[in-house]
């Protein structure tokens, strides 16, 4: 019996065009998900590859995204006071890039993550607007303005749920998360963070509290974190170093995704005979 793939992706920012290569290791053994889940970052990656982009056109996309693209991003909240940016150039390249418009027409069944602010709870979308529903999940608090959604005001799909791989539990058999949180070290003992380190890496502290908390009471059948060290959410610039980081991981990650899904083939397999 062939097992049914689920896929999660954490957000993370830049960090996330790690899950690119994840994808790449999937596709080059020949394993296409069912299913997927994405968060933030984790939002846009899924997004893309449901809708049909190959690993590969994936990386050749991003390696497209320069200075001039990251120019149209910086669009600044001048007069609202809720974020640094509105986010409306972030609407403008999905809505260019992405080959479907709406949940509906993607080729993989995709559930997306973001935040209710006021009820504090996380708010999944798998229907209606594709961009509008990875505008809230990717809306990293302080940094891009809220989204006023289907009358909810919603934020960064990390406050809930970071890697969202428990959403889709129960719709397959085998199920990779990609955790893409990272690690950070200290440049020297002396140096404290700027005010927007401070703000970032606090949610990211928070983000890790959650998972820790949630893989006790479930988990993936494999659960990867790739080696990113020191890699920010707005280092966009640091794409071959991200990737390169990734690419390092993959032998180990190919090895253990074989080990673990020989053993779920024969539990599926005692299973049906039962």
């Amino acid at each position: 019996m062939k097992p049914r793939f689920g896929l999660a992706l954490g957000g993370g920012g830049a960090r996330g065009f790690a899950h690119i290569a994840y994808i790449q290791a999937l596709e080059e053994m020949g394993i296409r998900p069912c299913i997927l889940s994405g968060t933030s970052m984790g939002a846009i990656v899924a997004a893309f590859y449901a809708s049909g982009y190959s690993g590969k056109n994936m990386e050749t996309l991003a390696h497209g995204f320069g200075f001039r693209q990251l120019q149209k991003f910086l669009d600044f909240s001048l007069f609202t006071g809720s974020a640094l940016l509105k986010g409306e150039g972030v609407e403008e390249f999905l809505r260019k890039n992405l080959k479907v418009r709406r949940f509906e027409d993607l080729e993989i069944p995709l559930k997306i993550v973001a935040t209710d602010f006021w009820n504090r709870t996380e708010v999944i979308f798998d229907s209606g607007d594709l961009v509008q529903a990875i505008r809230a999940s990717i809306s990293i608090p302080g940094l891009f303005e809220p989204v006023v959604y289907r009358k909810k005001v919603l934020i960064d799909g990390g406050a809930s749920n970071p890697v969202p791989y428990d959403i889709i539990r129960s719709h397959c058999d085998f199920l990779i998360a990609i955790d893409v949180t990272g690690t950070r070290k200290p440049e020297s003992k002396k140096k404290k963070p700027t005010m927007l380190e401070s703000i970032l890496a606090t949610f990211e502290i928070m983000q890790a509290s959650i998972i820790q908390n949630k893989m006790r009471l479930i988990q993936p059948d494999l659960y990867c974190e790739p080696p990113l060290i020191n890699v920010g959410i707005l280092e966009f610039h640091k794409l071959e170093e991200i990737l390169d980081s990734a690419k390092m991981a993959l032998p180990h990650f190919k090895k253990a995704l074989a080990i673990r899904l020989q053993r779920k083939k024969k539990f599926l397999f005692f299973n049906k005979n039962q």
